[in-house]
């Protein structure tokens, strides 16, 4: 067998194409996740894209029992993903104190578990949200951080500081950060891909959903920025191109290739796209009008934001290769297929 990495969330979005390109790659996946926001099914869909059906227990983080009973049984693992998080922006302003318990404690538990266990390696899901709204684009890695704009943000940036002061502190550990922009996109088998419960807080979900008549209109917040149409502009990433950044971390980590113990790299195309550049690219990708009309600016969201990517293209030697263009198609072929459209 190969190499045994954890991946905690990887029943989720960008956990699970993650989890396949790690399969491709030789290595042997665990997962953990509480199924909060995916489903058991994605285990099935995994095995069905790779043939090696992934290592599965349900449970939540938090607890801390089960955590350690888990390492106990589980004694081969040599490197952990850490992506198990709420991760909605507009969600963490009205429920501040959910956000904060569940992803930083999550955090903690896993880094406890890495001292107690000897797990030297470990790559976090970041986010450029780090950067709250930046004064210069695009965004390198030194730009300074500002006051998160939501405490979703506030939890990535202060998880990067507990893995920065944990890694100072304890020198078998580890950690690469990996501080993504906006992932889209499903896998071209369609076999996996975004599927939010309830209503999107992503705009291509909404987008498609929208497409295939699930919801009556896309509300686009704003059309008043100062942006060349009006409407934000964010860095999208086709979600196999990032899961295949994670791979790259691990080998990384795994080759002991890593220049200090904390390293961190933003995961982006280095292109800005607005909303309504979106929604033009889909409609042209896949022949399908979308339903849209421009409401009131929400609140936590920044004006733009884009990826230096010098960094992960030089140093990871990783960098984007997908097209806005055939990600949004992916996304549709995604929506069609588990809505059974034709």
């Amino acid at each position: 067998m190969g190499r045994q990495v954890l991946v905690t969330g990887g029943t989720g979005y960008i956990g699970s194409h993650t989890v396949v390109e790690l399969q491709s790659k030789g290595f042997e996946v665990i997962i953990i996740d509480d199924l909060s926001n995916s489903s058991a099914e994605v285990v099935d869909q995994i095995e069905k894209i790779t043939g090696i059906r992934p290592l599965f227990e349900q449970f939540n983080l938090l607890d801390a029992k089960r955590l350690n009973t888990f390492f106990q049984k589980y004694n081969h693992i040599e490197a952990i993903i850490h992506f198990a998080a709420f991760k909605a922006v507009g969600e963490s302003v009205n429920k501040p104190l959910a956000y904060y318990q569940n992803n930083l404690i999550s955090l903690m538990y896993i880094l406890e578990c890495m001292s107690r266990y000897k797990i030297s390696n470990l790559v976090f899901s970041s986010s450029c949200t780090v950067y709250g709204q930046p004064d210069q684009l695009p965004v390198t890695e030194q730009t300074p951080k500002k006051e998160a704009e939501s405490p979703y943000g506030n939890t990535k940036a202060i998880s990067e500081e507990i893995l920065n002061d944990v890694v100072k502190a304890t020198p078998e550990i580890t950690a690469i950060a990996l501080r993504y922009f906006n992932p889209i996109g499903a896998h071209p088998s369609s076999l996996i891909g975004e599927l939010p419960q309830g209503v999107p807080n992503n705009l291509v979900p909404f987008i498609t959903q929208t497409a295939a008549g699930i919801r009556p209109q896309l509300s686009i917040f704003g059309d008043d920025y100062q942006t060349p149409d009006g409407s934000c502009i964010r860095d999208y990433i086709n979600v196999v191109d990032l899961a295949k950044a994670h791979v790259v971390a691990i080998n990384r980590l795994l080759d002991n290739k890593t220049k200090s113990r904390y390293e961190f790299f933003n995961i982006g195309t280095g292109k800005g796209a607005s909303v309504l550049e979106v929604v033009k690219t889909f409609e042209k990708a896949t022949g399908v009008k979308v339903n849209y009309t421009i409401v009131a600016r929400r609140p936590g969201d920044i004006e733009q934001i884009y990826a230096d990517t010098t960094n992960a293209n030089k140093i990871l030697g990783w960098k984007a290769e997908v097209s806005l263009h055939d990600t949004l198609l992916s996304a549709w072929n995604w929506e069609k297929k588990i809505r059974n459209i034709n």
